[in-house]
């Protein structure tokens, strides 16, 4: 129970008398960080949550976009952080399961899943390869199990998250707009709890979630069981079919406590409980147990007298328990009862609301120092520096990943993991595309331009597609926000966020504040993580195999901006320098340019220059087709930078095109009339990747060497270390 001294005078206060023991427990786990964003919530106001496509109803976990014939797609990003710290099978699992019920609860089906991954140096911590191995298997075997494919997501070690783990899942959901749940309720409405039975496991989860991870308290994780959500999500849309359905609430963080208030709350009603009439799993457990567990695999439900009959069959159908657990009433009061006996009774609209925080915030003052310290010198061997970036665990290929996750069941997924994005195939005859990206290299030197430039980057990889991004939701995951530098870098991320949101007119339909992202060796650099949602009107850019003779045109400018980059921390472990910025301008011109000459057809693949910069960018084009190419790094348009410096710049707005020699002129003349810079500055053939700067040849890699360096060492360093 961690309620703080002032949290317990203002809950007296304004309950008017002392909280017994149960109802202290029940608001600690309401108001913990992780239910309640109290430190956050007065500041994610400022982000633009509205546009035509925005579908808003009361208590909805996930946000709802209009793609057009009567036809919805939801979204929703969640972590697990903290218990895939302590057992990452489990928490990693358990967090799959909980962002598909937030799905199902808008009354969708979930069709799509992807994740962000984050650990600790696998090169050297056998800590972290476990962690990463186990985390890997847990979403795999949740996922496969319900026959959801996992469609993309990244993966990045970096030694801030030693002894920790970053799980981040995101889901996608599509249904009939007709068909969505508008969450009601009238007193005398039945209360039901669907699904698995209530055990020990995850009590006081929310508040373990809430604060900074010192003890491994396994009792906080909760134990994952996918064939019961399986159950779940086929027993819950057919009574949404048949109409069964007034309300419908996941059972997350905080368990019973926080879907009973929150669900009163958001209807403006009150709900009595009888915890006795919970179905449990385990004997004699008490009150404060029931309410405060966060076993998984749980749905809330408000239907009424005449309907309960029929919900009570398909559950019986699909060998789903359920209990009818409480009733609505008309007096906003959320009470919990054992049998006639009454534990808790306060208003949900105090419960459901914790009282908000408006933290200090002040400039890290290790900003400065970084952003001045002196670069080192390049190497002399640029080819080998080339080859030991495409090993790097965060640039080499993820296939031992994705190899493990299902991503074609539901036949849906039509641009599989491995490329840009994901491209979903819709029922209407368009396509969704979906990614997720962030850079914490980035957001340490700079928070602001930092998440700025994840929002950018998950926008370039939906626009290198062919899709038009329609909304997006964000995963802010920072330390301690106690301390006022790093609640400074959240804010500098949020207003980040919010600018490029608004400029780009891209609503936010969602999120996740995790915070007290710690250890006792210290905090995490702020991860922020950004998913964008693209719509394809007609047909996606599926990337073809390039052939000797095709031309590649470079869109964007290579700026002088190596700070963060996987080069200097890499090759040279410097942690330093200035990291890229946005030019908002230039952003908007260049996505939309190349969002043009995608759609006119004349492109054969599109591909963002982001991670390891254009050296990276250009050798996974000519890994992908087994083909090679010459570049010319004279012709790229640049601010006077060295060689390594145009190679490994991570500079954003760039794109790589692939042109057939005939579509090259008419797609040099397509950009500049929409005046952006770019250059033709290569041709592919053979098979050596030659970078060449005017009659210097600066870097040469066989094609097959590099796809073996590149293709295996992730697996390699997880399988045989």
């Amino acid at each position: 129970m961690s309620l703080q001294k002032e949290e317990l005078d203002y809950l007296s206060k304004k309950i008017g008398r002392e909280p017994n023991d149960i109802e202290k427990h029940i608001v600690a786990a309401e108001w913990s960080e992780h239910c309640s964003y109290k430190s956050s919530k007065i500041h994610l106001k400022m982000l633009p949550n509205k546009g035509t496509r925005v579908i808003h109803e009361k208590g909805y976990d996930s946000g709802v976009l209009d793609v057009g014939d009567g036809y919805v797609v939801t979204v929703h990003i969640e972590s697990h952080n903290h218990p895939s710290a302590v057992e990452p099978y489990g928490g990693a699992a358990t967090g799959v399961g909980g962002v598909i019920r937030d799905i199902l609860s808008a009354g969708t089906r979930p069709i799509a899943l992807l994740d962000g991954l984050r650990f600790g140096d696998i090169t050297k911590d056998s800590h972290a390869r476990w962690l990463f191995k186990n985390a890997v298997t847990g979403i795999a075997d949740y996922g496969n199990c319900l026959g959801i494919p996992t469609v993309g997501g990244e993966v990045e070690f970096d030694k801030c998250y030693s002894n920790y783990a970053l799980v981040d899942v995101a889901s996608v959901g599509f249904g009939k707009k007709n068909r969505l749940i508008k969450n009601h309720a009238d007193a005398g409405d039945i209360v039901v709890l669907m699904g698995g039975s209530t055990g020990r496991d995850g009590i006081g989860g929310a508040q373990f979630a809430s604060d900074s991870l010192e003890t491994e308290d396994r009792s906080a994780v909760q134990i994952p069981d996918p064939f019961i959500e399986k159950l779940i999500i086929e027993a819950t849309l057919e009574a949404r079919n048949q109409g069964l359905i007034k309300a419908i609430k996941d059972l997350g963080g905080g368990g019973l406590s926080c879907a009973i208030s929150e669900t009163a709350d958001a209807l403006g009603v009150g709900i009595d409980l009888d915890v006795r009439k919970v179905h449990t799993r385990e004997s004699n457990m008490r009150p404060v147990e029931i309410m405060t567990s966060e076993s998984q695999e749980r749905m809330l439900i408000i239907t009424d007298s005449a309907r309960l009959p029929e919900l009570e069959k398909i559950c019986k159908k699909f060998r789903v328990s359920c209990s009818v657990i409480g009733k609505v009433t008309g007096d906003k009061i959320m009470q919990v009862r054992e049998s006639d006996s009454v534990l808790a009774s306060m208003p949900a609209e105090i419960v459901a609301n914790a009282p908000l925080l408006d933290r200090p915030a002040r400039e890290p003052s290790y900003l400065g120092v970084l952003q001045e310290k002196q670069l080192p010198l390049p190497p002399s061997d640029l080819s080998q520096t080339i080859l030991s970036l495409l090993s790097a665990p965060n640039i080499a290929s993820k296939i031992w990943v994705y190899g493990q996750y299902d991503h074609e069941v539901g036949i849906r997924t039509v641009v599989k993991p491995g490329s840009d994005a994901a491209v979903l195939r819709l029922d209407n005859g368009k396509y969704l595309a979906v990614k997720i990206d962030g850079n914490p290299k980035h957001c340490y030197l700079d928070p602001k331009n930092g998440a700025m430039g994840c929002f950018e980057e998950a926008c370039r990889n939906v626009i290198c597609t062919g899709a038009e991004p329609i909304g997006m939701v964000d995963h802010l995951q920072f330390g301690n926000p106690e301390n006022p530098e790093i609640f400074w870098t959240f804010l500098e991320s949020l207003k980040a966020i919010t600018e490029f949101s608004k400029y780009f007119d891209i609503p936010c339909v969602g999120g996740k504040v995790s915070l007290y992202n710690e250890t006792p060796s210290g905090p995490i650099k702020p991860t922020p993580l950004i998913g964008v949602l693209g719509l394809i009107e007609k047909t996606p850019l599926k990337p073809q195999v390039i052939n000797s003779g095709d031309e590649l045109i470079l869109v964007g400018l290579t700026k002088n901006e190596l700070g963060g980059s996987e080069y200097l921390e890499y090759i040279h472990d410097f942690i330093g320098g200035v990291a890229p910025k946005i030019n908002l301008d230039e952003s908007k011109k260049n996505m939309h340019a190349v969002l043009s000459v995608i759609r006119s057809g004349k492109i054969k693949a599109a591909h963002d220059c982001a991670k390891g910069g254009l050296a990276i960018a250009v050798s996974e084009l000519c890994m992908t087709s087994r083909i090679g190419c010459v570049i010319s790094l004279d012709r790229v348009p640049s601010q006077n930078l060295d060689d390594a410096g145009i190679l490994f710049s991570e500079s954003h707005s760039r794109y790589l095109l692939v042109v057939d020699k005939s579509n090259l002129s008419p797609v040099l003349a397509e950009l500049t009339k929409s005046n952006t810079t770019h250059s033709h500055i290569g041709t592919f053939s053979a098979n050596q990747i030659i970078f060449s700067n005017k009659e210097n040849q600066v870097a040469n890699l066989m094609v097959d060497k590099a796809h073996e360096k590149w293709f295996n060492s992730l697996r390699d360093l997880v399988l045989h270390a």
